[in-house]
């Protein structure tokens, strides 16, 4: 026993260290008061969306408090005297008459109310947009994987903060996107049921509701929010922004603004945020609850769609069959789980990509200079093709609209919707790749035979040439400072005769392979390559 005991502490002394040594690569062992002091920010506008999500942010919350002043979150029943004159005297819930009045009593306060949701849907576009764009330059890689994960988390947030605060008005609209949710959560199997009565306080739709979305949509989802960017600030400072590759920026600094112009710079953004989302609410009309009217469980709004955001869950469930599956006296609605696990892997694909690339690639190094995404073909075509999915179900949303609009069965389209969902996904991966392969092979002609200017020569031999005008340094540093990335050689055969390597390295092997094998990159041009050029622009 004594033995086993010491063979084992190096074991867990290695993991401890291992662990230990990941924890301080990511989180950072600097002082943020003063590394916000030496920090500097790049100035590109890709950078700008993030603080676009965190400006409207701002709105959210603002407006939000404002209108929590006067909305009443109860479900029970009374009748409407309020300045609508079309309801006045209908039954109606405590909920939709305080909405109604803070519409049409409250100075202002259809302004505010609008200015709240416009801000709520800018704030979900410009994190999803934001992702996005750190997907797509691999600014996800070590040591910000953690940053990643608060940002998909924030992400997944907004998106139910966005749920419950649409559903709390009370009218047929919300009424109608809640059975939906409740449909979807009876058809998980054993703890459905438990889950809706719980949520709504008995059986659909419950007395309770309303009051649970108020406490999570002001209270509860708020509060994990700002935790969640007060991380992701904190790891930004201890980590310092990533860069575009350039002239002057490696990955041991950062070229840019300083922290003082930059605030400077940044108060003026929050201002024209601000003012863009209220010129918004001024303008154009937002989710006007008095044409939809009260909600009715018996009544069920025709034409109704959710919020973009949640139109890709909406749109897989409606293109989805109606499937099911009875054993044991049980019926198992696959109609509605099935589209539930869809869009939870689709979402999970996306948080979980950034630790797969590492573990296939092998790469443990910090990374500070993002990637072009032509130069990450692979990567691109995957995010494209996860994105042509979101958008093909995200037109399921609207089978009905489209059939009515286009004067079409609305059978027709939403079959189109069923095969778009498999094979549009598959065409956008090939188109992508091959478009950054070409994009390569013009960046490489750029770097070889210089900028095409358009001008004609007549040569003294009696042809015809056109004139190629050297590319600047800076400009050639940009096309060049990508790294050649190479598959991971084949593992190496154990040392037992007749062993094969692991099923887990094979498949590590053949996806870095997939990755970053042959077909995924231009190779850069070599110095040979480089003094033929500069002798034939200097000739």
């Amino acid at each position: 026993m004594g033995n086993d005991s010491r063979s084992a502490e190096p074991g867990q002394r290695r993991t401890g260290e291992r662990l230990a040594t990941w924890s301080a690569s990511r989180l950072g062992h600097r002082r943020p008061a003063a590394s916000a002091r030496r920090l500097v920010f790049p100035d590109h506008w890709s950078f700008l969306l993030g603080e676009i999500a965190l400006y409207s942010l701002v709105v959210v919350l603002l407006t939000g408090v404002y209108l929590s002043l006067y909305f009443e979150p109860s479900s029970a029943p009374m009748v409407y005297q309020g300045s609508y004159t079309p309801l006045r005297g209908q039954l109606v819930s405590e909920a939709f008459n305080s909405t109604l009045h803070l519409s049409f009593d409250v100075r202002g306060g259809l302004l505010i109310r609008q200015a709240h949701h416009w801000a709520a849907l800018v704030f979900i576009a410009a994190v999803f947009t934001h992702m996005l764009r750190v997907f797509f330059t691999g600014a996800f890689r070590r040591p910000r994987e953690l940053n990643w994960l608060l940002g998909f988390s924030l992400l997944i947030l907004a998106m139910f903060a966005g749920l419950t605060g649409y559903d709390l008005p009370d009218d047929l609209l919300s009424g109608t996107g809640l059975r939906v949710v409740n449909g979807t959560i009876l058809s998980i199997p054993v703890v459905g049921t438990y889950l809706s009565f719980f949520l709504f306080g008995g059986e659909f739709p419950g007395d309770d509701l309303i009051a649970r979305f108020n406490t999570l949509h002001i209270l509860v989802i708020p509060a994990l929010m700002i935790a969640l960017l007060v991380g992701h600030l904190i790891l930004a400072v201890h980590k310092r922004h990533t860069q575009h590759p350039g002239p002057g920026r490696t990955h041991g600094n950062v070229v840019g603004l300083p922290f003082q112009v930059k605030a400077v710079k940044a108060g003026g953004f929050l201002f024209l945020v601000s003012g863009v989302i209220f010129c918004m609410a001024a303008v154009a009309q937002i989710n006007p609850v008095w044409q939809y009217g009260p909600f009715r469980a018996d009544q069920v709004s025709a034409g109704s769609q959710p919020d973009w955001y949640m139109g890709v869950a909406d749109g897989l469930l409606r293109v989805m069959p109606g499937w099911e599956i009875s054993f044991w006296g049980h019926t198992l609605a696959l109609d509605n789980l099935l589209p539930l696990l869809i869009g939870g892997l689709l979402f999970l694909a996306m948080g979980a990509y950034p630790f797969l690339e590492a573990w296939v690639t092998d790469d443990d190094r910090d990374q500070h200079l993002l990637d072009r995404p032509r130069n990450r073909p692979v990567r691109t075509a995957l995010g494209v093709a996860w994105l042509s999915f979101y958008a093909v179900a995200l037109m399921g949303a609207a089978n009905d609209v489209i059939a009515t609009r286009l004067h079409v069965s609305v059978n027709d389209v939403t079959w189109a919707v069923r095969i778009g969902l498999f094979v549009l996904p598959v065409l956008a991966f090939w188109v992508t790749k091959r478009l950054a392969l070409g994009l390569q092979r013009r960046d490489r002609d750029k770097v070889l035979h210089g900028r095409e200017t358009g001008v004609i020569t007549h040569l003294p031999q009696g042809g015809y040439v056109e004139i190629h005008e050297p590319l600047s340094r800076a400009r050639l540093h940009t096309l060049t400072a990508h790294e050649q990335y190479r598959p991971l050689p084949a593992a190496p055969a154990p040392d037992a005769p007749g062993a094969r390597p692991s099923r887990t390295q094979r498949l590590r092997v053949r996806l870095s392979r997939f990755l970053h094998g042959p077909g995924t990159q231009v190779p850069k041009p070599t110095a040979a390559e480089y003094r033929q050029v500069s002798d034939r622009h200097r000739s």
